[in-house]
């Protein structure tokens, strides 16, 4: 791996850091429950986002490798938290709220490849157009 490719993807992922850090907080601050919505909203995001980069970099050839590297590993890749979902999920099931954490693993799971193929589909669909 080369050294742009290696800081396209620091530089992505410090700015898919901070972004997941500043939604979380606006999601978790406006919508106060006990499923970390904060987190399910970024990974449903970001998996919308990846399905759509994803078919454009198969589909179509704008994206060098190094943007490729930024958005997708770097971006998206510390955007999309699963170690923050597996925590949380582990939490909810630690402290006996089993149905809340079969609910957060389901939602997580489900809609975010849900969200990845719709974004994909999007983009396939329209650039065959």
């Amino acid at each position: 791996m080369s050294w742009q490719t290696i800081l396209a993807i620091g530089s992505g992922g410090f700015i898919g850091a901070v972004l997941r850090a500043y939604f979380n907080g606006i999601i978790s601050h406006k919508m106060p429950h006990d499923i970390p919505f904060g987190t399910l909203g970024v990974n449903l995001v970001g998996s919308f986002i990846m399905g759509i980069l994803i078919a454009y970099f198969m589909y179509s050839t704008i994206f060098s490798l190094h943007v490729k590297s930024f958005l997708s590993t770097g971006v998206l890749g510390a955007l999309t938290t699963y170690s923050t979902f597996a925590i949380e999920s582990f939490l909810l099931l630690n402290s006996g709220h089993i149905a809340l954490a079969l609910a957060n693993i389901s939602l997580n799971a489900f809609g975010s490849i849900l969200m990845a193929g719709g974004g994909f589909y999007i983009i396939k669909l329209s650039l065959r157009a």
